[in-house]
């Protein structure tokens, strides 16, 4: 076939591309209109699981599996606007990771409001101002972010959904490499970066900033500066990326939470997050942590936090494989609960993207 032939059966496929499109958002407004008059939630994490699992299944190339994703992502956030207009809070300011993350959750269409703190972001939901928040919760080399552990303690809001992402730091600027004179880093940036800060840019002055969105936002005012942060932040602030992952670690990967008020149903591959309080006994924790073991369940992570109402009482936070309403789960936290003297399920979701 010829250039020519090729760009006509293009145009003919782009038709009923669009054709199809068109009808399958039709369906899903049909949806959305069952669920609203239900009084369910419009988004349904478990069903988004496997949508993206089945296209994934049925490709057969030459198109990534990572690429339909991404195709998909957008055709159901366009869906998602048309149904509803859905407000995601975040953990600003734009062009952050948190930011970025949610975008890859949600897709482009929806509306994203940055606020200042963690708890503005939980309370944004709480008062139903926001219809979904998102947060960080930890990161692979840095560890837990404990105020979002701290803001469960009081929260009614459950976990729906959660989001890992690859930290892809890049050094950004308008300038050349060798004239940078000023680097503008976020302190978790450059906690990540600093080896390779010291190594290839030893005699720069190091300027801490409040975000990786102000760093960009500095290097693009600031003659002979440069900034690290994400892709998101060098598109805001018209920046060129001048080297990508400039991380120490090769498995930096942060973790965000999916805010909102109710979960969804068994996927057959879900995560549990709990949170509990044990009586000031002796082997306390162990007699607590044996119905895990009891039924076979995966602990996948544990943290502590104080509990700030007394003096040596600890609040623990568990993630554990399953879902509240598996019957293993379930039984487990029965009796989790006799040995406890506070139990709390903070939300059942998908355990992978």
């Amino acid at each position: 076939m010829s250039i020519l032939e090729h760009r006509k059966a293009i145009d003919r496929l782009d038709e009923q591309i669009v054709k199809l499109l068109n009808e399958r958002t039709r369906h899903v407004l049909e949806i959305g209109n069952i669920k609203l008059k239900a009084g369910e939630e419009i988004y349904a994490p478990h069903r988004e699981r496997a949508v993206l699992s089945r296209i994934c299944r049925l490709n057969q190339g030459p198109l990534t599996n990572e690429s339909l994703q991404a195709i998909y992502r957008e055709i159901m956030s366009s869906a998602l606007a048309l149904e509803k207009t859905m407000v995601i809070a975040y953990l600003g300011p734009e062009a952050t990771f948190t930011h970025q993350a949610a975008i890859q959750r949600f897709g482009s269409s929806l509306h994203y409001v940055p606020h200042k703190t963690i708890a503005d972001v939980f309370q944004e939901v709480s008062k139903m101002r926001a219809d979904y928040g998102v947060v960080p919760v930890e990161n692979s080399t840095e560890g837990v972010v404990t105020h979002t552990l701290d803001m469960f303690v009081e929260s009614d809001l459950k976990i729906v959904a959660q989001i890992v992402t690859p930290v892809r730091q890049c050094l950004m600027g308008n300038v050349r490499r060798d004239h940078i004179r000023t680097l503008f880093v976020h302190p978790q940036s450059l906690a990540q970066c600093r080896e390779w800060i010291q190594r290839e840019l030893p005699r720069v002055e190091i300027i801490e900033t409040s975000s990786n969105a102000r760093s960009a936002e500095l290097a693009a005012k600031t003659p002979h500066a440069a900034a690290i942060a994400g892709t998101l932040a060098a598109e805001r602030y018209k920046l060129r990326i001048l080297e990508y992952d400039v991380q120490d670690s090769a498995v930096n990967v942060t973790r965000f939470l999916v805010l909102g008020r109710k979960c969804g149903p068994p996927t057959g591959k879900d995560r549990t997050s709990i949170m509990f309080s044990v009586r000031d006994e002796v082997g306390a924790l162990h007699r607590a942590l044996t119905p895990f073991r009891q039924y076979r369940i995966n602990m996948t992570k544990i943290e502590s936090r104080p509990s700030k109402r007394k003096a040596w009482e600890y609040f623990f936070f568990v993630d554990c494989d399953g879902h509240m309403q598996d019957r293993k789960v379930a039984r487990a936290i029965e009796q989790l609960e006799l040995h406890c003297s506070f139990v709390k399920i903070l939300g059942s979701y998908p355990s992978v993207d």
